[in-house]
């Protein structure tokens, strides 16, 4: 493998959820402690299961792992390190203000940047301090920090001051209130990162267009802030070894296009590929075949498994969304799980049944059209461009705020404009009309705001504030949190695939919904192996490790409609019409 070869001190594993960023690194973990090293693994993933993978036990402190001799492990809890860090701020102030205040505060201290700043402030000692990594050869890092939460932690000024004088939101630069007596830490930090000799970044992806698109932002915004020392790693490419029948034959020509097409700048970089496994990597056997090049032996399973779609079609949750006659379908879910396909194959099946339909996304329009490849009857089609609106927000922000700002404080607010909660609020101006567009057609789109972005703008005194402030209880009025809390107008539609991290993804997801008072309708399994009835071994053993996921995707919700992982991709309306009716027939 050509990261491994004169690996430095540090390593850092980071990609999309699902690629097997975990996996590899506690592969790694053990190959160079089995090779003679001394090595600490840290994970700060949020849906990290290390301790699952090594089979032990671990927590919040170094652990050894006593069936590897020299390896330990540490598994930082993103969500505990938010808790104590929250309460660090907030915990000072409890008592003196207002509760409606104090919830406004914690609110606003319950976004991804809040769990990525304190993640990053539990193991920031490892890099800046050496003498408490100096028992140790080597130190991986199970998800590194985005380039927008180093360039929070390099601004000048104080974030203590900039906030507490009024002239900023505490969006993202709220979790870094108060610790400016780190800055000599974080600084040591951020050069250890930037330090090629000390710290090495391993891209991990797998062979699809979403996993390398975000790869190559993940590398294009660390290297602007000077982390260059990349590699890539392409996990999980279809084997021989899954044999040739059609299904596998189509993946493996999708991911050939997909390596073939990817972004020039991560097409450069020294690159590794590894062959999917026909088992999970779970225990210290199989993690000691990942690195192997040499195929293990797949025995035929004694019951192959199978999945029943006839309770769980996607056209059965499309007879219950058209009962209304109208109202919104928000699908919603992490990158690369295909919201895309399923709310285009809802917008579909729905004007096929008579329906005026209403199509938004704000994905690139390339997408959607690549996936409806034309014009249907009863469909129109509007797309929100993320980049456009946020672009016209923080101008707007920046003239206005920013106006009356010294250099400094332009430069901090600049930044906290970066943040992904800014994309949303701004996307979410324009999602509202379409919202409230719902009371005479279908509108379903494709990707919404999460819950924090909502409580977020109603802390901040959003629209719906503002309106129910003015009309008090004189007058009828419905604002877009309004429609999107009402079950009986919006139905939230929860898309994952069935393995374990983007599962725990939704699953997030559906709390931090669930928070802003929208509780997801039904959630969506898509591309699912055990519902495609594979015939080689190989891939019978892919499928069967799938059925624990969808058990408890079936836990988390009473409607699951399963998609099976298809031959042939379906795009364009006849195929995407397929989708909601008898998928069985599809998969034979």
């Amino acid at each position: 493998m050509r990261y491994l070869t004169d690996p430095p001190r540090f390593l850092f594993f980071t990609g999309k959820g699902g690629v097997g960023k975990t996996s590899l690194a506690c592969a790694t973990a053990v190959h160079l402690a089995e090779s003679g090293q001394r090595v600490l693994l840290v994970s700060t993933d949020p849906a990290s299961n290390v301790g699952q993978v090594l089979g032990v036990t671990i927590g919040n402190t170094i652990t050894p792992i006593t069936a590897v001799p020299r390896l330990s492990a540490l598994e930082i809890d993103p969500e505990a390190a938010a808790d104590a860090y929250r309460e660090r701020i907030v915990g000072p102030v409890r008592g003196l203000l207002p509760e409606k205040e104090i919830a406004s505060i914690t609110e606003q201290l319950s976004g991804s940047c809040t769990t990525e700043v304190a993640s990053f402030n539990e193991f920031t000692d490892l890099l800046a301090d050496p003498v408490l990594s100096a028992g140790y050869d080597h130190v991986l890092f199970d998800t590194a920090p985005t380039g927008h939460t180093i360039r929070l932690l390099q601004l000048p000024g104080s974030w203590t001051d900039f906030l507490e004088s009024g002239k900023g939101d505490a969006s993202c630069l709220g979790p870094l209130a108060g610790l400016d007596k780190q800055r000599a830490t974080y600084a040591a930090a951020v050069a250890a990162l930037q330090d090629p000799a000390r710290t090495r970044l391993v891209l991990v992806t797998r062979a699809q267009a979403s996993a390398l698109a975000e790869v190559d932002r993940t590398f294009h915004e660390l290297d602007q802030i000077g982390i260059h020392a990349a590699q890539l790693v392409v996990n999980g490419v279809l084997p021989k070894a899954a044999g040739d029948e059609p299904l596998a034959v189509a993946v493996r020509q999708r991911e050939t296009d997909a390596l073939a097409a990817m972004p020039e700048h991560v097409a450069v970089l020294p690159r590794d590929v590894i062959e999917l496994k026909a088992d999970n990597m779970m225990g210290l056997p199989a993690l000691r075949t990942l690195l192997s090049d040499a195929p293990a032996p797949v025995a035929v399973m004694d019951l192959v498994p199978h999945v029943d779609l006839s309770g769980h079609s996607l056209g059965g949750l499309v007879d219950q969304i058209e009962v209304d006659g109208h109202g919104v379908v928000l699908c919603m879910g992490k990158g690369g799980v295909g919201k895309t396909t399923i709310a285009t194959a809802v917008a579909v099946a729905l004007a096929h049944r008579g329906h005026d339909v209403h199509l938004a996304t704000t994905d690139p329009a390339a997408h959607l059209d690549e996936t409806l490849r034309g014009t249907v009857e009863r469909i129109t089609v509007s797309r929100i461009d993320p980049a456009q609106a946020t672009a016209e927000y923080r101008d707007r922000i920046m003239s206005t705020r920013g106006k009356t700002l010294d250099d400094a404080g332009r430069a901090n607010l600049a930044e906290d404009l970066l943040s992904p909660c800014t994309e949303e609020v701004a996307v979410f101006q324009q999602f509202s009309r379409l919202v409230l567009g719902a009371s005479r057609k279908f509108v379903v789109i494709d990707t919404a705001p999460t819950g924090h972005t909502l409580l977020l703008l109603d802390a901040a005194g959003s629209y719906h504030r503002d309106v129910a402030r003015q009309m008090g209880g004189t007058m009828h009025f419905r604002t877009p949190l309004m429609v999107l809390q009402d079950p009986t107008q919006t139905k939230v539609v929860l898309v994952t695939l069935p393995e374990p991290t983007p599962v725990i993804e939704a699953r997030v997801l559906q709390d931090d919904l669930e928070r802003a008072g929208i509780s997801p309708w039904a959630w969506v399994v898509n591309d699912s192996l055990a519902a495609a009835h594979p015939v080689s071994p190989f891939l019978q053993r892919r499928a069967a490790a799938e059925l624990s996921q969808i058990a408890e995707v079936e836990a988390l919700s009473a409607r699951v409609a399963i998609v099976p992982l298809l031959a042939d991709e379906p795009v364009g309306e006849a195929r995407l019409a397929d989708l909601t009716r008898d998928l069985r027939l599809l998969t034979t």
